[in-house]
């Protein structure tokens, strides 16, 4: 379970400018729960995804804040994990989760939740999907399902909608938020109604119930989004700022990187 953060601009940006300075710090401070590792993906310069993912916490990584202040491209994401009890942290399970793909190009995937039983996901992944794995995690055996059910349908945007569909038949008390960044276009997933926060291994966490970042117990699987003139940004929730809108229950949408409209995903389930 982890946070989340992209953005669509119609010009390179850094986390920073995204964010600023306030914000960046905020978000920056999240590693108080969510420190077993951080990534980042983003649009090059060639509109190839470029992306670099560490088994380390963001705050005691000196070449996070450093890539965070560079405009690495006009579109990214940022991943900080907090990794599921029983799953390791480690280089192979950090996000984002990458592959160069033949129909959506190169893609970068990360998920903020956790789909159990994990071996019944990996059930629904076939011969050559299952050879692609790396790691032991849920969020990644999700991420080979959504490339799987893109080959399939022969789409982008229909096999995304076909694996949501499967998954939330499938697992309907999970949390399927995520983003998926690719060389023309950003997807952004809110699918978590019936998903529980998890509130007693956050008050595990703290002494204080005040030490909780802001609406970690009540609105954990939250995203939040902001349309400006030049940008387009969307964050999971403890950031506590003016300025967002909630993104509405169960919806999907995807953002197209040229022209910055965001088209909602029709879903069947």
């Amino acid at each position: 379970m982890c946070r989340l953060l992209g953005y669509v601009a119609d010009e390179p940006v850094s986390m920073v400018d995204v964010l600023g300075e306030d914000g960046f710090d905020r978000f920056t401070a999240l590693t108080a729960v969510h420190g077993d590792g951080w990534g980042m993906a983003w649009q090059a310069a060639d509109h190839s995804v470029e992306a670099v993912a560490v088994p380390d916490s963001a705050s005691a990584d000196p070449a996070y804040e450093e890539l965070a202040r560079r405009r690495l491209g006009r579109a990214g994401l940022v991943h900080l994990r907090w990794a599921t009890s029983g799953l390791a942290v480690t280089a192979a399970n950090t996000h984002p989760f990458t592959d160069d793909h033949g129909l959506a190009g190169p893609v970068a995937f990360a998920h903020n939740g956790h789909i159990a039983p994990i071996d019944r996901l990996e059930a629904l992944l076939d011969d050559g999907s299952r050879s692609r794995l790396r790691g032991e995690t849920d969020s990644e055996r999700y991420f080979r399902f959504v490339l799987q059910c893109v080959d399939e349908e022969g789409d982008l945007e229909g096999g995304v909608v076909r694996a949501l569909d499967v998954l939330i038949r499938q697992f309907p008390a999970s949390s399927l938020n995520a983003l998926m960044l690719t060389p023309g276009r950003m997807f952004a997933v809110h699918i978590n109604s019936a998903a529980a926060a998890p509130q007693r291994a956050l008050r595990d966490l703290f002494e204080r119930e005040d030490e909780i970042p802001a609406r970690h117990t009540t609105e954990y699987f939250a995203m939040d989004y902001r349309v400006l003139p030049d940008t387009v940004h969307v964050i999971s929730s403890g950031l506590d700022e003016d300025g967002w809108t909630p993104v509405p229950p169960d919806a999907a949408a995807v953002v197209d990187l040229e022209t910055r409209a965001i088209t909602p995903l029709r879903l069947s389930a």
